[in-house]
């Protein structure tokens, strides 16, 4: 990222904490540190599809997490970090996940820094999520976020619910997989390479805004973004060739999770529109939890989701007409022992993913996981799976909190 931007970012929140700290006499400030280290290694079942590649990867990384809030609790300076070091280039990385300084009052909040903002309910596809970038050489299913420099402010009322205005000032581009790691396509992506729809490049000036309130067993979320998205497009040639570039454009979404019973239900929408592509897309499902079973604290969890998406060629998504299901465990344990086993089915191919995601803690310093991803039956036509289909993965980590 701009190191400019982090400069600027670290002025800004020590500027704003020295200035509260001389305009009035305060309580001594509290403060809270933890570090995580992670030792990783990854390992790829089947021989490489492409040059370059290799099946193990061993990586160790860093996340630090530092809090300091004064004025009875209602300021407070936050900062995440993260660094990794990997056998594949583009994966040996660093990142200020947040670093922003929050001041709230009774009814409202406002933070200025890089931040990381999550919206949404289901558990498949995060449709909504548009705020951050994906730090898409972290995890293959996108739920890894790069910190987004912003100014966020929040209108809380009883009535009519909360109220979150952004204003984006920088967009950050998304990192791909180098030429020795998996889960690429064989055209090496060099995100340096990936222009903009926009002539003011990453410094367009973006904005969004959300209202999610709650009506009895609905919980309700309307949002809409204008600005330079996330994800790149990429046109692809008949001849392996990539066009790509960032577009600008406007996404209205909705989120909505019923609670009834022991019952979840779940829908993501969104409408994109811009001048390379206009679609809708949406992912619907339910949870049903079994709760404390045989009174051991034993909860399990069916899930089912249905993904659509109107995308061709322009999108990096193969979730355009699949299915989702999976099970949930959580023990509900000291060690908080949980496992969530899944897989998605692509109903107009016999293109399949299943994956499996477990941790437990050991001690109260200690935690373990394991994640496998399986590609099975994947399509020859698959545009974008048939670049994985040989990149079935095992992921164990272990990591230790200071």
């Amino acid at each position: 990222m701009n190191k400019q931007l982090y400069i600027f970012a670290v002025i800004l929140c020590v500027g704003v904490f020295t200035t509260n700290a001389q305009q009035k006499e305060k309580t001594k400030p509290d403060q809270e540190f933890e570090l995580e280290l992670e030792a990783e290694y990854r390992y790829f079942i089947n021989d490489a599809q492409f040059a370059g590649q290799l099946d193990h990867y061993p990586s160790i990384a860093l996340r630090p997490d530092y809090s300091i809030e004064w004025n009875k609790g209602y300021e407070s300076i936050n900062f995440t970090g993260f660094f990794r070091v990997d056998r594949d280039d583009e994966r040996t990385h660093w990142d200020v996940r947040e670093l922003y300084y929050q001041k709230a009052k009774s009814n409202w909040e406002l933070s200025v820094g890089l931040k990381k903002v999550y919206w949404g309910v289901a558990e498949s596809n995060h449709l909504v999520d548009i705020i951050n970038q994906t730090d898409a050489v972290e995890t293959f299913d996108g739920e890894e976020k790069l910190g987004q420099p912003m100014v966020q402010y929040s209108y809380i009322t009883n009535k009519m619910g909360t109220f979150d205005f952004f204003y984006l000032p920088f967009n950050r581009k998304r990192t791909f997989t180098g030429e020795k790691g998996r889960l690429r396509f064989g055209t090496v992506i060099n995100q340096d390479d990936i222009g903009y729809e926009s002539g003011a490049k990453e410094w367009r000036q973006d904005f969004a805004v959300r209202w999610k309130h709650y009506f009895g067993i609905f919980d309700v979320g309307f949002s809409h973004f204008y600005g330079t998205g996330r994800e790149p497009l990429f046109i692809f040639d008949p001849f392996g060739n990539i066009e790509s570039f960032y577009p600008v454009i406007n996404q209205t979404g909705i989120d909505v999770q019923i609670t009834h019973d022991a019952f979840l239900w779940k829908l993501e929408s969104i409408y994109r529109n811009a001048d390379a592509q206009d679609f809708v897309a949406l992912v619907a499902g339910l949870e049903y939890t079994f709760n404390n079973i045989d009174g051991n604290g034993l909860d399990i969890g069916l899930l089912g989701e249905y993904l659509y998406d109107e995308r061709d060629e322009l999108s990096l998504n193969a979730l355009q007409n699949d299915v989702f299901f999976g099970s949930r465990l959580a023990f509900n344990d000291i060690q908080d022992t949980s496992i969530l086993i899944g897989g998605v089915t692509d109903l107009e191919s016999s293109s399949k993913i299943f994956s499996l995601e477990a941790s437990r803690r050991f001690g109260s310093n200690w935690r373990a996981e394991i994640e496998t991803r399986i590609f099975s039956a994947v399509a020859d036509d698959e545009l974008i799976l048939g670049n994985f289909k040989e990149d079935s993965f095992i992921r164990f980590t272990i990591s230790r909190f200071f």
